[in-house]
């Protein structure tokens, strides 16, 4: 592909998942991606070495060579992994941030997947002017969680492993992969999910709440049956296109703070 240095306003997004690893290009100030979506399979080990691979791989796809903005599905602390739930065991408290910038040899920005899916939907998507306590739940390998508390994001929240049902994790429950993997109908998945969600509402009392991950491309086989909660809840206006946009947009953030 040709060489796609970068502009003022524009950012490389990159969102690594438990089975996939997709990017593009992103106009900052607009959400808009800017080439189409490239996608790699997440690479089994998912160690730092292969993962940062397939980092580089997609930034030669693009022929990037601007600042890149990468999620990451674990707890992210000043650019360390501090969990590896989804992810090779080598990852934690490893130094993820250098790792893949070194990989890219590219300024990079890493952020909690679910966060950066937030960030996205609080600037340009279904959060975008609301007040208040809004949830982003990512429904995928895992379950990731971002809360936005009056437009402004409490990071590294993790619902997705509250202890649900009991003796349980949350995301072993009503991930998207938990339906895979039990090969759930949608009458059977849905209660599981409205269970969960009804803990959220006892425990954050929160008054939106976003269903994003590549499952919300299927919001009408499930939102419309939920039911006994005291919020709203809709799919991801950026679907799963949002960890990219919110990535891109941490980069962009952080370049601007320095």
């Amino acid at each position: 592909m040709e060489r796609m240095a970068a502009v003022a306003g524009t950012v490389l997004g990159i969102d690594i998942g438990g089975t996939g690893i997709k990017g593009a290009p992103v106009n900052v100030e607009t959400g808009e991606l800017l080439a189409e979506r490239h996608k790699i399979d997440t690479p089994q080990p998912s160690t730092p070495e292969a993962v940062g691979k397939v980092v580089r791989e997609l930034v030669e796809h693009f022929g990037w060579t601007g600042p890149i903005g990468c999620t990451f599905p674990a707890i992210v602390h000043n650019g360390v992994t501090l969990s590896a739930a989804n992810v090779d065991k080598t990852w934690l408290n490893a130094p993820a941030e250098r790792i893949l910038a070194d990989a890219t040899g590219l300024p990079l920005t890493l952020v909690n997947d679910a966060d950066a899916a937030g960030l996205a939907e609080a600037q340009f998507g279904a959060a975008r002017g609301r007040g208040g306590k809004v949830v982003v739940i990512t429904l995928g390998t895992g379950i990731g969680s971002a809360l936005i508390v009056d437009g402004r994001l409490i990071r590294n929240t993790e619902f997705g492993h509250l202890i649900f049902p009991q003796d349980a994790i949350a995301e072993k429950y009503c991930s998207a992969k938990a339906k895979e993997d039990l090969d759930l109908k949608w009458k059977d998945y849905t209660p599981r999910l409205n269970a969960y969600l009804q803990h959220l509402d006892l425990l954050l009392s929160p008054d939106l709440v976003i269903i994003g991950g590549g499952i919300s491309r299927k919001h009408e086989k499930f939102i419309p049956d939920l039911t006994g909660l005291r919020y709203d809840v809709v799919p991801a206006a950026l679907q799963n296109n949002a960890g990219i946009v919110g990535a891109a947009v941490e980069a962009a953030r952080c370049a601007a703070a320095d």
